[in-house]
């Protein structure tokens, strides 16, 4: 008879670096960072911002990828074979 394991590991895990993919949304709220001033190399701070929160939100995505890539999303074995999946194959 075989074990039923814990449902507890399958599917998507909550993992506290994910909160981390956050940050890059942000730049979405326009309104915080809508000024002229100040300026940094005569671009206004509104534009150098943007330019900044690219570089800010590549190092998250990284961070987060570094500090959860060896966690497995699910321990079950695939329900479908490769021979499954074959679109040619009648059944």
């Amino acid at each position: 008879m075989s074990e039923q394991p814990d449902k507890a590991g399958y599917g998507l895990r909550w993992n506290n670096w994910n909160l981390l993919l956050l940050v890059p949304l942000v730049m979405l709220i326009t309104p915080l960072i809508n000024f002229d001033g100040p300026h940094l190399f005569g671009m206004p701070f509104f534009y150098w911002s943007q330019f900044a929160f690219v570089i800010v939100g590549v190092l998250c995505v990284w961070i987060v990828y570094v500090k959860t890539k060896d966690e497995p999303v699910s321990h079950k074995p695939d329900r479908l074979s490769v021979d499954d999946l074959d679109e040619g194959d009648a059944k």
